[in-house]
């Protein structure tokens, strides 16, 4: 996925948890990830959610790459292999679903909203000491809020010979900044098999993809704690307003804003450099 931090800790398959063979349909724990920390190809013989507080986590599908920040999770159907990484000092949370024993399955990997309700349920389902009765009437009301989050932020990757070294290339360095053209050139290729290329396996034209890509990078900046204007630099972005009006046209409002409404807001940058919704990208 993205180029790998110094000092990150690498993981074989996370195990599951003690009692995760106990009665009951939701198994649910959490712990701290004291430093970066990369889980190696695995699947799970029972459903998965996790989600994440004061970090994020990243998690590799096929060709698909998925990001879960405040307020949101990651459904992970049994038996998908999938790989992750988490950011330092992210409280990591998740809750295993036995698949006879849930009434529902998504049968794909999805974005869950973790609502207030969702979460406290999940937090009370952690418990060592709740008695049978319980844990059953907690799971009926899980089973009956859990939903799909409107952000199912995923990345499509190309999964083509013909331009996955541009994609492994800005998945690197996503603040790359060379044109169509001079991809082209380095491939030894034409732009027009490169656009048509990327519309042919993500839905997307060249910039559209790599705009998308540079949103999941900056969700993980901000997460940790990156102002506005450092995340902006780091993405290659000629000017802040350039950046809010990129994550503005993918997620729908400002960083600031977003990130407010899961309550842990960056700052924008002042309205005297923020610019209006239509500026341009640094492409």
């Amino acid at each position: 996925m993205w180029r790998r931090e110094a000092g990150t800790v690498l993981r074989r398959a996370g195990a599951l948890p003690e009692r995760a063979e106990a009665s009951g349909a939701v198994v649910a724990e959490f712990r701290i990830v004291p430093a970066p920390t990369e889980w190696a190809p695995h699947s799970h013989r029972l459903h998965e959610l996790v989600w994440v507080r004061g970090g994020t986590l990243t998690s590799r599908v096929g060709d698909r790459v998925f990001t879960v920040f405040e307020g949101h999770g990651l459904w992970m159907p049994a038996g998908v292999v999938h790989a992750g990484r988490a950011t330092e000092g992210a409280r990591f949370h998740d809750a295993f679903f036995a698949p006879d024993r849930t009434p529902f399955a998504f049968g794909e990997p999805k974005a869950i909203a973790m609502t207030p309700l969702l979460t406290s349920l999940l937090t009370h389902l952690s418990r060592t000491d709740l008695e049978v009765a319980a844990r059953l009437r907690a799971e009926s009301v899980v089973f009956d809020v859990i939903q799909p989050s409107e952000h199912q932020l995923a990345l499509q990757l190309p999964g083509d010979p013909r331009i996955d070294a541009i994609a492994e290339a800005l998945l690197n360095d996503p603040a790359d900044c060379r044109s169509l053209e001079e991809w082209a050139r380095w491939l030894g290729s034409s732009d027009r098999t490169i656009t048509r290329a990327f519309r042919q396996t993500t839905g997307l034209s060249f910039a559209q993809w790599r705009q998308m890509l540079r949103v999941h990078r900056a969700l993980m900046l901000l997460s940790d704690g990156f102002d506005v204007m450092s995340v902006s630099e780091s993405l290659g972005y000629a000017q802040p307003s350039s950046f809010i009006a990129a994550f503005r046209r993918v997620m729908g409002t400002t960083p600031g804003a977003f990130f407010g409404a899961a309550g842990a807001a960056p700052r924008d940058v002042p309205n005297s450099v923020s610019g209006g919704e239509n500026a341009g990208l640094s492409a």
